[in-house]
């Protein structure tokens, strides 16, 4: 089946889910990620419950802190 990850096509097995993905596509540090499906973002506790289909578009997000200090 035919997925968008970050922008970039993928032919996965069906049934593959979050979690999967995560793995599959070597993400690092998964627990510190956010997941966008589709624009909508999942809550971790759902990763391994939701499987990706046809078409689907799935993004990773790292949220960095930062700004400037004593400005």
């Amino acid at each position: 089946m035919n997925i968008k990850v970050n922008g970039e096509d993928k032919d996965i097995k069906d049934g593959v889910t979050i979690t999967e993905i995560l793995k599959i596509e070597n993400v690092e540090m998964p627990d510190m990620v956010s997941v966008q499906l589709n624009d909508e973002f999942v809550d971790r506790d759902k990763f391994s419950d939701t499987a990706l289909k046809e078409n689907d578009k799935i993004d990773f997000l790292y949220f960095m802190g930062g700004g400037t200090f004593g400005l």
